[in-house]
Formats: structure tokens, sequence, C-alpha cells
């Protein structure tokens, strides 16, 4: 910790702008407008399976257009790229509570996805990446602590709302909060020091085309580095999506199962400190290879482990991995693209993870209609991770 302390003394509004997007992306998270699902249910007259459906399409639609937009970061100005990103999910949150028609629906629930989810999470990692390289581990850790934090504090808060002022004025205030209370911040922040260098600016590329792209999806490093970023993402957005089922299923009280939330909250937030200090010590390349070990663990836990054992252990090991899984990968696409295109190179695995977190739910709630019990769900979900860490190996060997 001391580590950290040193590093934040002459760091603290670069790490904090980065912090600042993490955090604020939570209104585009899935975990924050499922607090809105019931409501809309009831109020467009949708079934899960319907809502289930348009939520995915909007997310792979909003992963699509990340292809054009996040490589912005790399030739434009930090600040304008952040206050068009910031006013996109003001505009998107708002529109979700005016939202009375299915379309206005669609394109509020797109606008959240892009610009919450993606582009937020986009700008603070590759522009702390890119920043930094002696201490690259320590920075994106500390900035990706706002995810942490803001699924611990903006649950309650929209919750508080919800129940207050009904959804409609929920998400309405949600975005005008983020126009009174974050661009005020980032405009007293000196974000010219984190723009490209005027070098490095001029060999950046204006904006990728789909050759580019197409040569990127050919390289061997994106066949290790994609399923990686696909895995975590698909995985538990998926298991969390159907906790309660599992609940059921396995025999846990939900609500002690929530308590270990706790634990599982504190878990992410540790490991994604000792994170940042392995890669600052060993490199990100050597600790991506072992860091889905974690998520393997944890579900071979939630399949054999029985009783409330099983939960604990489930949800801790998610924990590491969740903690690891952002600052690692983050730093190991800086170290094996260089920061030159970073956020072109970011944009595509973004897309992966983005596209993972919709098909994801979907593809377990089929199986689990088709009759597939949870208990072999989980089994085939750990063969995946193993093949997953198996193919993470080949960078080991220089792939």
């Amino acid at each position: 910790m001391k580590a950290y302390y040193l590093f934040l003394k002459d760091n603290v509004p670069y790490v904090g702008f980065g912090w600042l997007t993490t955090f604020f992306s939570s209104f585009g998270q899935t975990f924050l407008i499922s607090l809105y699902v019931p409501d809309i249910l009831s109020t467009f007259n949708l079934t899960n399976g319907a809502f289930g459906t348009m939520y995915a399409l909007c997310t792979v639609a909003a992963s699509v257009i990340m292809l054009r937009y996040g490589p912005y970061v790399d030739f434009k100005p930090v600040r304008l790229v952040t206050y068009f990103t910031i006013f996109g999910l003001a505009a998107s949150t708002i529109l979700l509570g005016l939202s009375f028609h299915p379309i206005l629906l669609v394109i509020a629930l797109t606008g959240l996805r892009l610009t919450g989810q993606g582009m937020m999470s986009h700008i603070s990692l590759t522009i702390i990446s890119r920043y930094y390289d002696k201490d690259r581990g320590k920075a994106l850790s500390l900035s990706s602590l706002g995810y942490s934090v803001g699924e611990a504090v903006f649950p309650v808060l929209i919750t508080s709302l919800l129940l207050s002022f009904g959804w409609r004025w929920a998400a309405a205030a949600s975005g005008v909060m983020l126009l009174l209370v974050l661009v005020p911040i980032l405009f007293k922040l000196n974000l010219e020091e984190l723009d490209q260098q005027e070098e490095d600016l001029k060999k950046a590329p204006k904006g990728v085309s789909l050759a580019e792209y197409g040569a990127l999806l050919r390289d061997k490093v994106f066949w290790i580095l994609g399923p990686a970023s696909m895995a975590l993402g698909f995985i538990v957005t998926s298991l969390f999506f159907f906790q309660l089922v599992i609940a059921k299923e396995r025999g846990w009280p939900y609500e002690t199962y929530s308590l270990f939330f706790v634990g599982y909250a504190f878990t992410k937030f540790c490991f994604s400190l000792i994170g940042g200090s392995w890669i600052d010590t060993f490199s990100a390349r050597r600790v991506f290879i072992y860091h889905l070990l974690p998520l393997l663990f944890s579900l071979i836990g939630l399949a054999l482990i029985p009783g409330l054992i099983g939960a604990a252990f489930f949800l801790l090991m998610i924990g590491v991995a969740s903690g690891l899984s952002s600052p690692v990968k983050s730093a190991l696409i800086a170290e094996m693209y260089g920061v030159e295109r970073l956020g072109s190179v970011r944009s595509l695995f973004t897309m992966v993870m983005v596209i993972s977190t919709a098909l994801g739910p979907m593809l377990v709630g089929l199986f689990m209609d088709m009759g597939y019990s949870i208990h072999s769900i989980v089994l085939v979900l750990s063969a995946f991770t193993f093949i997953i860490i198996l193919n993470g190996w080949r960078l080991k060997k220089g792939t």
C-alpha cells in the first residue's frame, strides 16, 4: 500500500480522471439499468424474453458503433471526446425517462450501452494505459476501482430515487446529475497533459478502416486476448443475471447469499490493487496467463461444493477474477500493441467484451429453457474457461 500512496501523491489528477470515468460508466452498466427493468416491462407491456432480446440487440449495436468512435481517443483532445461522451450518456439517461414509445426506449438503451459501458470505460482505460508506462499497473488498478465504488453507491442512490419519485424521474435526474457533477469536476482537471504528444499524434491513425480491423483479426495475438476478454463478461454476466434461479436450485437462502456480495466486492477491490502491483513487478504478459484461474475455480466450486460454502467460494473467486481482469487486460493490450493506436485496438476488444455481456444471458437462458440444469451449464462453462486458459498460455511461448 505504501507504493500506491507514493504513486498517488503526484498522480491524483490523472488517476482521478480514470477513476471518475469508470465510476460514472455505471449509468450504462447492466447492474444499474436492471433496476429499471420491472417498471419498463410494466410500462411497455413487454415480456422478459422480449426485453432481453431488445437489450441484447441494443448492446450489440452499441459495440459495433464503438468501432467507429472508439479510435477518436487516439487523435482527438481527451477533454473533447470525454465531454461528448458525457453529454451522450446524460442525454441517453434523460431519454430513458422520457421514453413513451419502444423506439425511443431502443435509442436510449443503445446510447446508454455505447456511452456508458462502452466509451466511458474505453476512454478511461485507454488514456491511462497510454499515459503511464512504468506505473501502468497501479494507475489502471486505481482507475478500475471506480467500477467497484459505482456498484456500491449507485444502486442505493437510484433505488431511493425510484421509490421516492418513480423510474422516469429517477432516470432523468441521473442524467442531470451527470451534467451538474461530472462536467464541472473534469473542467478543473488539466486533461491536456493526457493528450497524445505532438510527435505521437502525427503517427496516430485518423480513424481505422475495415482493412485495418481485418489485419487485427488475423493477428494471432487477438485470438489469445480476444477469448479472454470475452470469457469473464460472458460468464459473470450470465450467472449474475440468473443468480436467483441458481440460488433456488442450490437451496441457498437468498437473504444469506446476498450478504456474500460484501465479500465479493471486498475481494474485487483488493485484487484490483494487488493485480496492479503484480503487473508493475512481473509484467502484464506474465500475470495474464494466470488471471483466469480464479474464474475456473469459482465455476468448479459452484458445480461441486454444496451449501452456502459453495456460494461463498463462488463469489470470492469471482471477486478475485474480476479484480484482476480489467487492469491486466488493459495493460497487456498496451504492452503487445504499443500506445500509438491504442484507442483503435481497444475499440475492437471493447466490442468483443460488450457483445459477450449481451450474448451470455441470452445463450444461458436458452439452454435453461431447453431443460439443462444449472449444474450442467456450469460444467460446460468450466470446460470453456479451461480451454481459454490453455489458449492464453501461448503467450508464454511467444505465440
